[in-house]
């Protein structure tokens, strides 16, 4: 665990306010570079758009099989997200493989089918096993946004691993246009989409 007080480390806050100031979320640390202080602790609601719960009740009805496309557009709708991609973890190779995309250039695909575990915001949040995000993925500065990744001109990104019992099984990330900090509220329900997606998987 990180030590709060650190240069360039600040203890997160609920609901804070996204600033200008480029930051790599992980778990409830903000990393800023520069050190910066978090001063504006107005609020910054969730833009969830829509009732999570069709998502929930389509993956966990026992004769349906996962189309991709459609859950990702689905999530993209209840989150007010325009851009966003689920990779599968192939076991063999240990490897995130592209299931489902939807605002992604097509030049950047081949960039994205395949994707390293520790790699890019898909990558460190599997390996890490937590969510990672960035306020404003343009101006991020951490090094843990790949650079063909700047390319899809989203900003606000969030990356979420697919866990089951702490057992790693893809990765979901949604982005959108503009500048945001989802909340601890959005975080924990992509988490929990996430789980009832890997137990999809392996049922």
């Amino acid at each position: 665990m990180p030590e709060a007080n650190a240069p360039g480390i600040v203890k997160r806050q609920n609901k804070e306010k996204c600033s200008q100031v480029p930051k790599f979320i992980y778990g409830d640390y903000l990393f800023t570079l520069p050190t910066a202080s978090i001063a504006d602790l107005t609020s910054f609601p969730s833009t969830m758009t829509s009732d999570t719960q069709p998502i929930f009740d389509t993956l966990t009805d026992e004769g349906y099989a996962i189309d991709w496309n459609l859950l990702l557009t689905e999530i993209l709708t209840a989150f007010d997200c325009s851009t966003g991609t689920i990779h599968t973890l192939d076991r063999e190779s240990e490897l995130l493989h592209l299931k489902a995309y939807q605002g992604i250039p097509e030049f950047l695909l081949p960039k994205m089918t395949v994707i390293p575990i520790g790699k890019g915001m898909a990558g460190v949040a599997a390996e890490r096993k937590r969510p990672v995000q960035i306020c404003n993925l343009q101006t991020d500065e951490q090094g843990v946004v790949r650079p063909s990744a700047k390319e899809t001109q989203v900003k606000g990104s969030i990356t979420v691993p697919l866990l089951l019992n702490e057992r790693l099984h893809g990765t979901l990330g949604i982005a959108k246009p503009v500048s945001y900090e989802f909340t601890p509220t959005e975080e924990e329900t992509l988490m929990e989409i996430g789980e009832a997606i890997s137990r999809k998987i392996v049922s």
